[in-house]
């Protein structure tokens, strides 16, 4: 390659002409003649010096030399399409595209860095896999998972939608129903909220007499059958079954005539009235009354016993279901570590709530399981929710279960057991799974049951409070909840600690909350 020369002379400057020009006459000589040098020095040994030896790259800009450059136009690749499936696998880091603007905010996605909205109503039927609006909630004490939960029925009222709390263990939902302008019954000793289990529903417009006088007969067997396997401990036997199904007939008949209501104290009566069931059951006389009287004392308790008077009146409280939320306060029972009695009033107060629900016309509504762990042992409180479950895209509702570990479904009872059948098949129907951080021992079980793969196992692992996985229809995400300050004062689980219960007011200030609405019977 020839080497390249340079040369710079001076230009002629009359002696005469003025100072500046000649100043400006001998700096462009020595830029000129700096110029020459450089153009005179070959590039390798300009690189050389402005390069440190250990930063020189090993081949200029231009690429390696020589033929195995794969340079020169011989090599052609054709254009390839592929569809994103296919390039998330290509591309493993390219951040999941979300669920949509469309829904109640949740927070921020982590790893899109954008916002995460959820709702079960909209994405059915538009999201692949997505087969019912159910969702379970888990996470350890302190994570978050419960103020996720009032805030996804906080800002679901924003959209329409009523919410249903029918058991509140811990009494936690009554201040956000008080905030919201909904309505909480509390249930307990010495309190004069009194609900009768018994009542009869309004009949739908759609379904007729006949038919609505079948489905209330068929609920109020079943409430009846559950109360008393949980006093009993045990399943029913036939003739128990006959006996029940007699009383019933023979309290509702009396109610009919002389225009009450009837009441569960009455069908105590009546099972332990030999007499009566056996004439009630014709040909087949003398049977009925020593396999009743089991149930007879089991039904005892709710009249005579812890819960006297609670379910054995007539209803002091009216439900309206034009109310924003309704919460059923039971933080008075189940103290000492006998869960029976919240048990059964939980039992009483589903079967009354769920006369709501039957409504087809009553929009579309969240029913909010709060300490659903508790109810994991007493398989008739999971065959109520299993039938709930079923029927939530004909019902119009979305189910929310909220436990602490997935563990607490393996405590329904051994495996291969109807307790644990239940159990497992409640989270199989739900299309949302909602994780918060798990302790390092139930990993396993958690994996087991979610089939979590091994990023998110150890994802779940180390999320910080607010922050938890969303499986929704076979799609995951991380998800950081945000909460505005006044709710974060509403929902604070603490405020039992303060000296003084306020409301929140929606002009964004705390009052002192309005007393319940009674109505005498």
């Amino acid at each position: 390659m020839p080497r390249t020369r340079a040369s710079a002379s001076p230009l002629f400057v009359p002696r005469k002409a003025p100072r500046a020009r000649r100043k400006a006459a001998r700096a462009g000589f020595a830029e000129a003649r700096r110029q020459a040098r450089l153009a005179d020095t070959p590039p390798k040994h300009r690189a050389e010096e402005t390069f440190d030896p250990e930063l020189r790259p090993t081949y200029p800009p231009s690429g390696r030399p020589g033929p195995s450059s794969a340079r020169g136009g011989k090599l052609s690749l054709p254009a390839h399409r592929m569809t994103t499936a296919t390039a998330s696998g290509a591309y493993p880091f390219v951040a999941e595209g979300g669920l949509g603007a469309e829904g109640v905010f949740i927070g921020r996605d982590v790893h899109a860095e954008a916002a995460f909205c959820f709702d079960p109503f909209s994405l059915y039927g538009r999201v692949e896999g997505f087969t019912n609006p159910n969702a379970v909630l888990a996470g350890i004490i302190g994570m978050g998972k419960s103020a996720l939960a009032k805030s996804i029925a906080t800002r679901s009222i924003a959209h329409g939608y009523r919410i249903y709390v029918p058991s509140d263990p811990k009494g936690e939902w009554t201040a956000v129903a008080q905030a919201l302008g909904g309505h909480t019954i509390a249930l307990g000793p010495g309190l004069p909220g009194r609900l009768n289990p018994l009542d009869a529903p309004a009949r739908p417009a759609s379904v007729s007499e006949d038919d609505w006088a079948t489905e209330v007969r068929k609920r109020r067997l079943l409430l009846l059958a559950g109360l008393a396997r949980t006093v009993l401990k045990r399943d029913l036997q036939p003739m128990e079954h006959t006996a029940l199904d007699l009383a019933l007939d023979l309290v509702v008949t009396e109610a009919a005539t002389s225009g009450t209501v009837p009441l569960l104290g009455d069908i105590a009566h009546a099972l332990g009235s030999p007499e009566r069931l056996d004439r009630a059951l014709g040909d087949q006389t003398g049977h009925l009354g020593p396999a009743a009287q089991d149930l007879a004392h089991a039904l005892r308790r709710l009249v005579h016993g812890d819960l006297s008077g609670i379910f054995d009146a007539p209803s002091t409280v009216e439900f309206d279901p034009t109310t924003p939320m309704l919460s059923i306060d039971l933080s008075r029972l189940g103290g000492g570590g006998d869960d029976t009695a919240l048990v059964l009033a939980m039992t009483c107060a589903s079967a009354w709530m769920e006369s709501a629900l039957a409504d087809p016309d009553g929009g579309r509504r969240w029913v909010i399981y709060d300490e659903a762990w508790r109810l994991m042992r007493h398989v008739g409180l999971l065959e109520r929710m299993q039938s709930q479950w079923k029927l939530s895209r004909g019902l119009g509702i979305a189910n929310l279960m909220i436990i602490h570990r997935l563990s607490d479904l393996l405590s329904a009872g051994d495996a291969g057991s109807r307790g644990r059948v239940l159990a497992e098949g409640l989270l199989a129907d739900c299309s949302t799974r909602i994780i918060y951080r798990q302790e390092p021992d139930q990993l396993t079980a958690a994996t087991a049951l979610l089939g979590l793969t091994g990023v998110e196992t150890q994802a779940v692992s180390a999320l910080t409070k607010g922050r938890g996985l969303w499986k929704v229809a076979g799609r995951s995400f991380i998800t950081q909840h945000i909460l505005h300050p006044a709710e974060r004062e509403l929902f604070d689980t603490d405020a039992r600690m303060s000296a003084k219960v306020r409301e929140f007011t929606p002009t964004g200030g705390f009052s002192t909350p309005p007393r319940f609405r009674q109505v005498r019977p």
